[in-house]
């Protein structure tokens, strides 16, 4: 013990007791803090008697929401406080804005920066880079995805994410986007399309792009194993580059290897990447495709159960839908993606190719090069089941909107020959809806406390460039769609579970720790709508319309609808990741 001498002792209970004579004499020189007078700064906007839906799955409560400067500024009653500009939410949820945990649209953005499709549904934020993302790429990966960038019309002056946030940051947008470092494009980045694994020295190459990219503000790293060159990727390489993420607090989100017959061993995959490499873990779109498979959901669940249970921290979304979206040149197997579109169009067209790729399609298990894959063709039930979305070529125009049996019968061809001749007329660019899940499986993964919403697809708009798509309706119907079909039609989901799902799950998940939830301090991004009337639009044959009832929509305290209308406001931030080096 420090024995403090006694001489030393009595000066400092005297200067205290000196400094608390002064404090409370300078009190007794002022009113009572409830008796002084205050000037209240106006908020700039004021929600007034709403029904509070704050995110954390309570149940909702009256109060009005006041904003100032971008955050929520108050919550309680506040109507008789200064406001610049009032928004009356009688009859209305207050909600925190949704966040799409996956998106589609940082091409679009630049198209339409606005985003209709996206904020009439409600979502403030979205999360893209679904294994491939906007960034890092070279020279070489513009010139083989020159298609893409002309079908929007876009010249990509960027090559690091950081260069790309700026882009879009001078641009403005209309709302929040993060983005992960895709796995697949740093292996592009590297190794190019070929089916090769990494020598040691090119692994670390694509662990150092991992890492300046989550310097430039990624929020971890991604895959998604069924689209080519991805499924050349060992699970080895996975957990290398989901390990340097993890280092910067990054997590790992995954399109798994198998949706099909191999979903749970995919699963045990997941569990280990995120074991392996000390890092949470996010499954894209859960689902349990076809035929073969509906009815697995149970076990799906049970597994992942079973993961976090073993301390994994693994989670998953859905959209919610019974059919899925994705390139056309996925039903392919992956031996003949190798070294890309040029050489998937040339095996195309060689009849020995193709006979090989028609036995492949009409095989269950293996493909012709002993590999394991999802076979879409043998998930569906035929080509019925396949509608043809999305088309570059424009001569093949007319064909969006069409099942594949349509086209088919259109060429006088067997189906098989219809898809690959499709593919090479459309330089393996076209986009397809394909049908193969069931409701059950689709309510069952929904109700899971630990799924939250993803849009899965890029903001697009009814008019314009982006009109000409004939999209999803997932695109324009997701969020708005779980609240008509299954709160207030079926009653699998409560609302406040819904808003969670939609807001603090998701914003928990990123560790987007000011948004998510209606609270002060927050960011405003905030959504007022009608219970009552909000509902999708969008069909499969009709996809390019707009959801309906969102009254307002605030995106960081600024509205972008007000009172149903968009008001071409572009107040969206890029949100960065944990290992952000400004």
């Amino acid at each position: 013990m420090v024995h403090i001498p006694y001489v030393t002792r009595a000066c400092a209970v005297l200067i205290a007791s000196t400094l608390l004579v002064v404090g409370l004499h300078a009190a007794a020189q002022q009113k009572p803090a409830q008796h002084q007078p205050t000037q209240h700064q106006p908020f700039d906007v004021l929600i007034t008697n709403g029904h509070i839906i704050d995110g954390t799955g309570s149940p909702w409560y009256s109060g009005d929401v006041g904003i100032r400067d971008g955050h929520i500024a108050a919550i309680g009653k506040l109507t008789e406080m200064p406001a610049k500009h009032t928004i009356n939410a009688h009859g209305m949820v207050v909600a925190p804005g949704f966040i799409d945990m996956l998106g589609q649209s940082e091409l679009t953005m630049l198209v339409d920066p606005r985003l209709p499709s996206k904020i009439y549904q409600g979502i403030t934020t979205e999360i893209t880079g679904e294994g491939d993302s906007v960034a890092p790429i070279n020279d070489a990966m513009i010139a083989d995805d020159r298609a893409s960038y002309e079908h929007f019309h876009i010249t990509p002056d960027w090559r690091t994410l950081q260069q790309y946030f700026a882009r879009i940051e001078k641009q403005g947008m209309g709302i929040n986007l993060a983005s992960y470092v895709g796995a697949t494009t740093v292996r592009r980045m590297v190794l190019g399309d070929a089916d090769v694994q990494p020598t040691p020295e090119q692994l670390r190459q694509m662990q150092a792009l991992v890492r300046d990219a989550m310097r430039d503000g990624a929020m971890g790293v991604s895959s998604s194993l069924q689209y080519a060159p991805a499924p050349y990727a060992k699970t080895s390489e996975l957990i290398a580059l989901a390990s340097v993420a993890g280092e910067y607090g990054g997590i790992y989100a995954t399109h798994m290897r198998s949706e099909g017959d191999a979903v749970l061993e995919s699963i045990d995959e997941t569990a280990r990447i995120g074991r392996e490499a000390h890092v949470p873990v996010e499954i894209w779109h859960l689902k349990a495709a076809g035929k073969a498979n509906w009815g697995k959901m149970p076990q799906i669940v049970a597994r992942i159960n079973a993961a976090r249970a073993s301390g994994v921290d693994m989670s998953a979304n859905t959209y919610a839908y019974t059919a899925w979206f994705n390139t056309f040149s996925a039903f392919i197997p992956p031996w003949a993606h190798d070294g890309g579109d040029a050489k998937l169009i040339t095996r195309l067209k060689d009849p020995a190719m193709r006979a090989r790729i028609r036995k492949d399609l009409q095989t269950s298990g293996k493909d012709s090069a002993g590999e394991s894959w999802d076979n879409e063709w043998q998930e569906v039930g035929g080509p019925e089941g396949i509608l043809i979305a999305v088309v570059q070529n424009p001569a093949l125009l007319p064909l969006q909107g069409k099942r594949l049996s349509e086209v088919a019968a259109e060429w006088h061809e067997d189906p098989i020959d219809a898809l690959c001749d499709l593919l090479i007329k459309d330089n393996a660019f076209t986009e397809v809806a394909v049908f193969g899940m069931s409701e059950p499986d689709v309510v069952l993964a929904l109700q899971q406390p630990w799924v939250a919403i993803d849009n899965d697809s890029q903001g697009t708009a009814p008019d314009g460039l982006l009109a000409q798509e004939h999209p999803h309706p997932r695109a324009y119907g997701t969020f708005p769609r779980i609240l008509r079909k299954y709160v207030r039609e079926g009653h699998a989901l409560a609302l406040p579970d819904a808003i969670r799902k939609f807001s603090a799950l998701p914003a928990q998940r990123m560790g987007l720790t000011d948004r998510g939830v209606l609270k002060k301090g927050m960011w405003a991004d905030v959504v007022v709508f009608d219970p009552a009337t909000i509902s999708d639009k969008a069909t499969y044959e009709n996809p390019n319309q707009l959801s309906v009832g969102m009254q307002d929509v605030l995106v960081n305290g600024v509205p972008v609808i007000e009172d149903g209308k968009m008001t071409g406001a572009l107040p969206g931030k890029v949100l960065r990741g944990p290992g952000y080096v400004p």
